[in-house]
């Protein structure tokens, strides 16, 4: 499928404030489909008895893993189709936990239209509103020429 310079997103589009938010449930299947790309098998995520004896108590997913929805926010809603990834600030502040729902936001913090940029300010939270990520997201978005 191909998306017709209609579907785009332009700066134009986009105010201060805005906000879109995005849930996932990650699954052991989530997980294994991560650590065959990254190769990332940590006890901490692949072994429960090894987890058990951490502060943690069990497994927990693999920080990136969870992050990675940031992408889909960036690709598929704000910006969304056009958008380039400029950059994206990270920290960690709560474990995220196999079978856990988390829900990413995305709000534009500022817009600098003449550089086609948002500045968003990026966060993920557990099922209880605690933030598990917080960041900050700056994207661009692809000039069309005539």
């Amino acid at each position: 499928m191909q998306l017709g310079r209609d579907m785009i997103a332009r700066i134009e589009d986009f105010e201060a404030g805005q906000h879109v938010s995005f849930t996932k449930t990650f699954t052991e299947d989530d997980m294994a489909r991560f650590i065959e790309i990254t190769g990332d098998v940590n006890p901490l995520h692949v072994d429960e008895e090894f987890a058990r004896t951490t502060q943690f108590g069990r497994r927990v997913l693999q920080g990136m893993l969870t992050a990675s929805i940031f992408s889909t926010m960036v690709g598929m809603l704000l910006p969304g189709s056009g958008a380039i990834y400029r950059s994206q600030t990270l920290r960690f502040l709560l474990p995220v936990y196999l079978g856990e729902t988390v829900t990413a936001h995305f709000v534009v913090r500022s817009i600098d239209r003449a550089k086609h940029r948002l500045e968003i300010d990026a966060w993920i939270e557990n099922a209880a509103g605690q933030h598990v990520i917080e960041g900050v997201c700056e994207a661009g978005l692809l000039r069309m020429s005539r």
